[in-house]
């Protein structure tokens, strides 16, 4: 099986994980879930971290050519559209953010907003291919954290985003509008039926216990260790934990911010008539979150 060259960059103020795939035969790469940051305090936004990923293109002497994101980020920028710019990299992402986007349009009360996916150059339904390089790609529907989700997977590695943390921090939660429990656990079990050895590259890394950041596991040592799969002995269990645990979370910081970037493809609002961009929250549009 192809061996892709897998570099991650942990980001410590949002505990994303963006990643560079490459082929070492063609060097041509994938960039996937790139994060554009923002200073939510100061409402700065720089592009500090995709400097970080250029600057690893450059000096690996890599070639880009997609530019790819697993779904709507709720807790960082995505830096997918900053990237296309500066590079001409196609955008890429699951074929069912339309279905986002039409869900959040009316959350933001944005009727002019296009719910086409056309924010992105070509969007990959569930067993679509594509490669990178001579690396073929299969593109699976990972629904459960957002409705948009997808896993890539290349050769012998998965990055599959907010499903699985590292087994030391579980599972990604489900409880944001689109989200589902059920719909997460058959997700993970479709993740779960990749060969024991494939190298799965998780989206976030929370640092459980204050330990060092990783982000690389096997399915073999999820299934193994998994400190939400090992304690629940099927799909019935695992809803319920995880319905449960998910009730006593805070909402993101940033995601009334963040989506209203992220499903235009992580541009930033327009200026206005005064020529300054202006991000927007709307008022009681999640009236169940209570006072978490």
């Amino acid at each position: 099986m192809a061996k892709p060259e897998v570099a991650g960059f942990h980001d410590p103020r949002t505990g994303s994980v963006q990643y560079v795939v490459s082929d070492p035969a063609t060097r041509r790469c994938a960039i996937i879930d790139p994060v554009l940051d923002f200073d939510q305090r100061a409402g700065c936004v720089t592009a500090r971290s995709a400097d970080a990923l250029l600057a690893h293109v450059a000096e690996r002497g890599l070639q880009i050519e997609w530019i790819l994101d697993t779904h709507p980020h709720a807790d960082h920028f995505s830096a997918a559209a900053t990237l296309k710019e500066r590079t001409g990299a196609p955008m890429a992402m699951g074929a069912r953010i339309v279905d986002v986007q039409r869900l959040w349009s009316r959350l933001y009360g944005l009727p002019d907003l296009p719910c086409d996916g056309s924010a992105w150059d070509r969007l990959f339904a569930d067993g679509e291919r594509f490669r990178i390089g001579g690396l073929d790609v299969e593109v699976i529907h990972s629904p459960g954290h957002t409705l948009a989700s997808v896993t890539y997977v290349v050769g012998d590695a998965a990055f599959i985003h907010d499903t699985l943390f590292m087994p030391d921090g579980g599972t990604a939660r489900c409880d944001f509008p689109g989200g589902s429990a059920t719909a997460l656990w058959r997700s993970i079990q479709r993740v779960l039926s990749l060969p024991d050895a494939t190298r799965l590259f998780t989206g976030h890394d929370y640092r459980p216990g204050g330990r060092e950041p990783c982000w690389e596991s096997t399915v073999a040592e999820q299934r193994a260790a998994n400190i939400h799969l090992t304690r629940c002995a099927d799909e019935a269990a695992y809803v319920a934990m995880r319905e449960a645990r998910d009730r006593t979370l805070p909402i993101p910081d940033l995601m009334l911010l963040a989506l209203q970037v992220n499903i235009r493809g992580g541009r930033l609002p327009e200026p206005n008539a005064g020529g300054v961009r202006c991000l927007s929250v709307p008022l009681d549009v999640l009236p169940d979150c209570g006072w978490r």
